[in-house]
């Protein structure tokens, strides 16, 4: 039955698709044996089925992960490193099955897929020479014939929440991190994306990853007992997530219960700024790259498009001239530039706040509605988007770009900080003085000056205000390391 259904996916190599959950080395089934089915968001045909875990199989995945936590954490730095090489050199043999799964569950265009696969792996690689670089310290004394020696210990058992939008690289920059560092590992993926997932679990099993360092518990309907047992079992040592605002903010509360270290990479309203001396075609390009990959899905996306009055015509015109040009379908297809949304909750947000921007005077540039049955909305541009407009409250997480027109740098800045979140900020200007200004007045996490893109392995991802703690990325794996104060004395003058 399972060989037939991988058929479904067209893989190279198909026993990279699992239909079962993953825990302490086994491939297991709930025990209610209900099933979450997936279904491809391009055609709504379902994929396949994963199992409806529950609190049971939660606390079986706990209990695994810290049976193995003892022997995993006294592994040298060079044999983790070593493991997660293999494994990224698992991802990058399997690049194209890994890519063609992304598209098939999550709808995204193959080309960003294979983008995505590449991503993921650069996290494994990245931590695997963390690994051997997590340096202690001496502290000097000030007590005579005594030393002060710091280490860094891992945490324990890990709970790892992720979201659809990045099916691979969301947990990878999570799973990396924590593997690296000594940690094992409880992974919640998705119920829209799971099979990229369990396709990793797939790929670190083959690297020689002891049974219960990796665990995978998929479930949908039981997602409130689940997360519940992640963050208030005192066995779980660190829970970290990345979604929305609203669901960061319970586990957080959740997590307190039993003082855990947390890493929360919540929600975003990302301000894009373009200034009158900006070069319009690297703006409008930009633009293109950081408001519609992955058709608006990504936390990091610009949400609210300000542009200067002096150059606020052209670069509508520019930009919906680029926009009318995409062609929207299935990610399999190449002529596609753009796939669907996950799913019509989606749509029906981009279609609420298209609504509401033209009902208070916005005008729809280039598209502007959904099509019929189906999970697409047509990439879209409005201008004349006033301030009180939905879309500049809250994020759209759809391929909705909303220009407002503003005057001056101060009113700019006051409008861009006007949120109770702070994930990324992006703006266009050639004045160093004023990029110098900007950067540091835009009150985010991480901005982009003159560019669109910023995700890379090696810089630390985060936000300031309601969009998250702590950093992942960069020196990340510090989240998943206790400092240990080791002092020395009697050791004479």
């Amino acid at each position: 039955m399972a060989s037939s259904q991988a058929e479904v996916f067209g893989l190279q190599d198909p026993g990279l698709i699992k239909f079962q959950g993953y825990i302490d080395g086994k491939w297991v089934d709930a025990k209610s044996g209900e099933k979450i089915a997936v279904t491809n968001p391009a055609t709504n045909e379902e994929l396949g089925s994963v199992p409806e875990m529950g609190l049971e199989e939660t606390q079986e995945a706990i209990a695994a992960a810290a049976k193995a936590f003892p022997e995993w954490s006294r592994t040298t730095a060079k044999y983790r490193h070593d493991l997660l090489v293999k494994l990224f050199q698992l991802m990058q043999q399997h690049h194209e099955d890994l890519s063609r799964l992304i598209t098939l569950e999550n709808g995204k265009t193959l080309t960003e897929a294979k983008g995505e696969n590449t991503y993921s792996a650069s996290f494994i690689e990245w931590f695997a020479e963390e690994a051997v670089r997590t340096y202690g310290e001496q502290v000097p004394s000030a007590f005579p014939g005594t030393r002060n020696i710091v280490i860094k210990q891992p945490v324990g058992v890990v709970g790892i929440l992720t979201p659809w939008n990045f099916p691979s690289a969301m947990i990878t920059r999570k799973l990396g991190a924590a593997l690296a560092a000594g940690c094992t590992a409880v992974i919640k993926p998705p119920p829209e994306t799971p099979f990229s997932a369990l396709a990793l679990a797939e790929l670190a099993t083959r690297a020689g990853f002891p049974p219960g360092v990796i665990n995978m518990v998929t479930t949908q309907k039981n997602v409130s007992a689940v997360g519940r047992e992640l963050c208030e079992s005192k066995a779980v040592k660190k829970i970290t997530f990345t979604g929305s605002t609203p669901v960061a903010k319970l586990l957080y509360s959740l997590s307190s219960s039993t003082l855990k270290k947390i890493s929360l990479e919540a929600g975003g309203n990302t301000p894009f700024i373009v200034f009158d001396d900006a070069n319009i075609d690297e703006a409008v390009q930009a633009a293109i790259v950081c408001k519609f990959r992955g058709s608006g899905q990504t936390c990091v996306c610009a949400n609210r498009i300000y542009v200067q009055s002096g150059v606020y015509a052209e670069f509508a015109s520019r930009l919906a001239e680029k926009v009318a040009a995409f062609k929207i379908g299935n990610g399999l297809e190449p002529d596609t530039t753009h796939g669907p949304l996950i799913h019509t909750r989606a749509v029906e947000k981009v279609e609420r706040h298209v609504n509401d921007a033209v009902e208070k005077g916005a005008q729809v540039l280039v598209g502007g509605k959904a099509l019929p049955n189906s999970s697409f909305f047509i990439p879209t541009v409005l201008s004349d988007v006033p301030h009180d407009a939905l879309i500049n409250q809250e994020e759209t997480f759809g391929p909705l770009a909303a220009l407002t027109k503003f005057e001056t740098e101060e009113e700019v800045i006051r409008l861009a900080n006007n949120s109770d979140v702070g994930l990324a900020g992006y703006f266009f200007s050639r004045d160093v003085g004023r990029v110098w200004r900007v950067a540091e007045k835009l009150e985010v996490g991480m901005v982009g000056a003159n560019t669109g893109l910023i995700s890379q392995a090696a810089i630390p991802f985060g936000g300031v205000k309601e969009s998250g703690l702590g950093r992942e990325g960069g020196h990340g794996i510090n989240e998943y390391m206790n400092e240990k104060l080791i002092t020395f004395g009697g050791l004479g003058a």
